[in-house]
């Protein structure tokens, strides 16, 4: 088993690089294996909206895209990874652009007919909700704002899983990192490793009962 971490923030080693860290080691005290992607370092060029990714190709796991850089690599390991966890802090109320930008990219997993005008793309490989993900997503604003400020990241990161079949297990929220203190970090970041456990758990959980 294979989880994938995506870090939105540019800040390799942040707030956001310790909590996404710490919840992977969760998921590694379980026996599975994880990575971590820095968005920050990769050559992800931004979408054109050609759509030949979704338009063409039909038979193909993965659309071709036009645009040579380092997506097609990311995309392939991550069809074949078991779970994932995303992390950005909250940017001007979103997302940040490298994550949106990583996000729009994944539009290469989906398909659609040109014809079909109107209707939502569908996905290339459906997960049966055997794959799960978990967010994390951090603001300056304190906790209580979590719908105002989570939610909008939550609802960009979590987009394309519905379609393709894959359960969110957690969305976490954690508010007012601007001057955080050390009691409370560490705190967030035991939770953050549970968080990580939970993610296999529920992975586990979901193939068993498919099972059976």
């Amino acid at each position: 088993m294979k989880i994938l971490g995506f870090m939105g923030s540019p800040r390799v080693k942040g707030l956001n690089a310790k909590l996404i860290d710490s919840a992977l080691k969760g998921a590694q005290s379980k026996g599975v294996e994880t990575k971590r992607y820095d968005l920050i370092k990769y050559n992800i060029k931004f979408c054109m909206g050609c759509f030949k990714c979704m338009f063409e190709n039909h038979e193909l796991p993965i659309g071709r895209c036009p645009l040579k850089d380092d997506m097609a690599g990311i995309l392939e390991e991550y069809r074949h990874a078991d779970g994932y966890i995303l992390a950005s802090p909250v940017y001007d109320g979103g997302v940040t652009a490298l994550m949106k930008n990583f996000l729009e990219r994944k539009c290469a997993l989906h398909y659609r007919k040109r014809e079909d005008y109107g209707r939502i793309p569908d996905t290339r490989e459906k997960a049966n909700f055997e794959k799960k993900a978990s967010l994390i997503v951090t603001g300056n604003a304190a906790d209580e704002y979590w719908e105002v400020m989570g939610t909008p990241c939550f609802e960009a990161m979590e987009a394309h899983f519905l379609v393709e079949e894959i359960d969110i297990v957690d969305r976490y929220y954690i508010g007012g990192v601007e001057n955080i203190s050390k009691k409370r970090l560490s705190e967030k970041l035991r939770e953050m490793h549970t968080l990580g456990v939970r993610l296999i758990d529920e992975i586990k959980k979901a193939r068993k009962e498919k099972r059976d």
